[in-house]
């Protein structure tokens, strides 16, 4: 699967996760999406999806910006799509690249309620970021390409959970060999204050990167991810052990948002590593017994690595 087309998806599935959260949270919502270049293929995507569940906006209020400079039949795709879709839902297609949001959101009177904000080859200025967050709960999915960390500048805008990932092709050369470039794939953030939608973000991301590839923006050898339903639970319980020694003893809750944050993999990949690692006696349990639930205090044994 081509990285674009992973995108499209990724953006259509994180949707279908977050309009219902939205719906019961607040009578109104926006949807942002900004792109720089002359591909804004992701809109009529993220429409489709919208179309999609049109039956469940009855009595709600979605407003759409577009924001795209270089597609020129843009509105025209738009505006076919926009026809199929209720009344509750108003498209708004301006021109101009991400660094109009700032303006594009005030107009739209997006504070204070929940707002999903795409922003496709944005620069990641204070001013973009800090209109993203004005949503009450702030969704960002932030795309740019392979180069500089993201989440420094998420972090400073006041994201409580922030993650980033590299998609790329699955035939992409490792990073930092002679053929690496700059085209074979994107760097995919995802900002928010909420836990459930930083989850539904990383089912998501695994559900559509079985066509493509994920590496660890972290890893100096980039070495791709193997992207199956149960990955090897090894690399991330060493990652979690190393977690463990670092701050000490940590809740279940605590170790799977570190999973979802500081790396490529999901809650239920943190469970599984979790449980091998009690199983292996590289960690002990506070209860010793019943269900592995999010309260329960782990904490790594001393020498516990050569058992991990």
């Amino acid at each position: 699967m081509p990285t674009d087309t992973a995108l499209r998806e990724l953006l259509a599935r994180q949707l279908e996760a977050w309009l219902p959260a939205a719906l019961h949270r607040a009578r109104r919502a926006t949807l942002a999406l900004a792109y720089a270049g002359t591909d804004a293929g992701g809109a009529d995507a993220a429409l489709r999806a919208v179309a999609d569940l049109a039956d469940r906006l009855r009595g709600f209020r979605l407003t759409i910006l577009v924001l795209a400079d270089g597609d020129q039949a843009l509105p025209a795709r738009l505006g076919a799509i926009e026809a199929t879709l209720p009344a509750e839902v108003a498209v708004h297609v301006m021109p101009g690249d991400p660094g109009r949001l700032p303006v594009a959101l005030k107009a739209a009177g997006a504070v204070g309620a929940p707002l999903l904000t795409v922003a496709h080859g944005a620069d990641p200025t204070p001013a973009l970021l800090a209109a993203a967050r004005a949503g009450r709960p702030a969704d960002l999915l932030l795309v740019t390409g392979p180069g500089a960390p993201l989440r420094p500048a998420l972090d400073a805008a006041g994201f409580p959970l922030v993650t980033e990932v590299d998609l790329v092709a699955a035939t992409a050369p490792v990073a930092g060999s002679p053929a690496s470039g700059g085209s074979d794939g994107w760097r995919v953030a995802f900002a928010t204050s909420s836990d459930r939608s930083l989850q539904a973000f990383k089912d998501a991301l695994w559900a559509v990167a079985a066509g493509a590839c994920l590496r660890d923006p972290a890893d100096p050898r980039g070495r791709p991810l193997d992207v199956v339903a149960e990955p090897d639970p090894g690399p991330l319980a060493r990652e979690l052990l190393a977690e463990l020694d670092r701050h000490g003893p940590g809740t279940v809750t605590e170790l799977r948002r570190h999973a979802l944050t500081a790396t490529p993999y999901r809650a239920t990949d943190a469970t599984r590593a979790v449980t091998g690692l009690l199983d292996s006696g590289a960690v002990t349990r506070d209860p010793e017994h019943g269900r592995l639930g999010g309260d329960v205090v782990i904490t790594a044994v001393p020498g516990g690595e050569s058992a991990a």
